[in-house]
């Protein structure tokens, strides 16, 4: 019986031990995503072929802000692969911005000033967490 008894001790100890690197895994995610932000709505082709300068240009504009300095980002694109078809909803747009405080003003508007419009599309500007 002390062999099944050490046995159940050092699964429950390897089961917490799970826990907490899921948990510390789930926290680290969140914080290499904390300057990314999730665009949804902006129709398909819009972007031209270059997606950072078509946020830096539009994202300004949506939110109303005025910022220190120029947006510039780490990396822009959408998520999934191309549709040709274009009545299919749009897929999302991850940025991630090089300065963490122009993320989060721009969060801070999306939230405050809710969906935002580009001609006659509702634009939602979210944070991307895992």
């Amino acid at each position: 019986m002390g062999s099944l008894e050490t046995q159940m001790t050092t699964y429950r100890d390897r089961d917490q031990d799970l826990l907490y690197l899921r948990s510390k895994l789930t926290d680290l995610e969140d914080r290499s995503r904390r300057d990314n932000i999730c665009l949804l709505g902006i129709p398909e082709h819009e972007e031209g072929t270059d997606m950072q300068a078509f946020l830096g240009s539009v994202l300004p504009k949506l939110t109303s802000l005025d910022f220190d300095s120029p947006l510039e980002f780490q990396r822009a694109h959408r998520v999934g692969p191309k549709r040709s078809d274009t009545s299919l909803r749009p897929r999302l747009i991850i940025a991630c911005l090089l300065r963490h405080n122009h993320a989060r003003q721009i969060l801070q508007t999306a939230r405050k000033q809710g969906p935002f419009r580009i001609g006659q599309h509702d634009i939602r500007i979210t944070a991307d967490y895992s």
